[in-house]
């Protein structure tokens, strides 16, 4: 079974040590990162070479490592790096695990790019290679040999910017700061068919109560609230039935209990009895920086507003220290791992970097 709190601790660990590579780093997933080697003096591919060992030795998971002068070429070469490696005879084996773009002669580039097929080109999606496909493009040198003007006119400048890229032009910004999500969301399906409300609601308020976590996270305040139920499709002896419902709060807030008092309405208004369901989630919407607060005029008794912030802080910090779901709302159940929207984890992985006993034991 899944274990995030390892992975995680994974992948910061391999992103420290890539970190080393340049002199900024934009983490774009949770195995996958780009690194501004400008100005780095030395041979970067060797360079390369040792931090990718050392992340191997020190983490004990291989890596690919592409580099070119630009984003779309650097992940070009991440693709050769690893199917080079992994796929002996499909490109040339020096570039192995350690692929650099920018330094071979533009004969050999354009032979790399000729034995590529266009769909690998990152940006370049299935729907948009089918049709690249059928308009006689099919390898990445082709791509690289279209007109930008023309790409844009028939296709996007999406696809516009990758050829610019794929021609050695940058036109994609580097991030070193993580961007504040636009949408947050918290979905699950159940490991068994859900029937009672009670259960649906345990579940809702456990998915709400983890979004608004992530909102305090990132410094954000949400002004709705989606929340959604649905049985399985593929169960097909069974009833199905699919509704969603957006709930706009009164004022916008990271408060946990405001923002599930919304899901759970919603899941009021839309919830039917008689309906196996297989899933459910919550999406907080229409999402603005924690600094830009909603004021209105003061027509009721709200004295205790300006302590929600600080119960918040709390109820984070418990959760911090003894572990998700020690403190939670009462509408998210008693039944501790027994709760509807609970992963199954009978088999997860260990948290070996993660809890003291379950550190692994090495014996002589």
């Amino acid at each position: 079974s899944a274990n995030f709190a390892l992975y995680g601790d994974i992948s910061d660990r391999m992103m420290s040590l890539a970190a080393g590579l340049g002199h900024k780093q934009e983490v774009y997933s949770i195995d996958e990162s780009f690194v501004d080697v400008t100005g780095i003096r030395g041979d970067i591919t060797e360079r390369s070479r040792k931090v990718r060992q050392r992340i191997l030795q020190w983490i004990g998971i291989p890596c690919g490592i592409g580099i070119g002068p630009t984003k779309t070429l650097a992940k070009l070469a991440k693709y050769i790096a690893k199917t080079a490696d992994r796929k002996p005879g499909s490109y040339p084996e020096r570039h192995a695990q350690v692929c650099n773009l920018g330094a071979i002669s533009p004969t050999e580039l354009n032979d790399l790019m000729e034995a590529t097929e266009a769909g690998e080109v990152w940006g370049v999606g299935r729907r948009i290679g089918a049709q690249l496909n059928e308009a006689g493009i099919k390898t990445v040198l082709d791509l690289k040999r279209l007109d930008p003007a023309m790409v844009r006119h028939r296709w996007s400048v999406v696809l516009e910017r990758t050829v610019r890229e794929l021609q050695g032009r940058a036109c994609i910004g580097f991030d070193d700061e993580p961007v504040a999500k636009k949408e947050i969301a918290c979905t699950r399906s159940f490991g068994h068919s859900v029937l009672e409300l009670r259960e649906l609601q345990e579940a809702v308020t456990e998915f709400a109560s983890r979004a608004a976590e992530k909102l305090r996270k990132q410094a954000s305040h949400a002004a709705q609230v989606l929340v959604f139920i649905r049985t399985s499709p593929f169960r097909a002896q069974d009833a199905q039935y699919s509704r969603s419902v957006v709930v706009p709060l009164r004022r916008p807030t990271d408060d946990t209990a405001a923002i599930s008092q919304a899901a759970l309405a919603g899941l009021h208004a839309i919830y039917q009895q008689g309906f196996r369901y297989a899933k459910a989630g919550v999406m907080l919407l229409d999402l603005s920086p924690a600094s830009q607060q909603q004021h209105e005029l003061d027509l009721e008794d709200d004295h205790q507003a300006g302590n929600r912030g600080r119960l918040m802080q709390a109820l984070d910090g418990v959760n911090l220290r003894y572990g998700r779901g020690a403190l939670l709302l009462a509408s998210a159940g008693t039944e501790g791992d027994h709760r509807a929207g609970s992963m199954k984890q009978e088999r997860r992985t260990p948290g070996y970097t993660t809890r003291w006993g379950e550190l692994a034991v090495a014996r002589a």
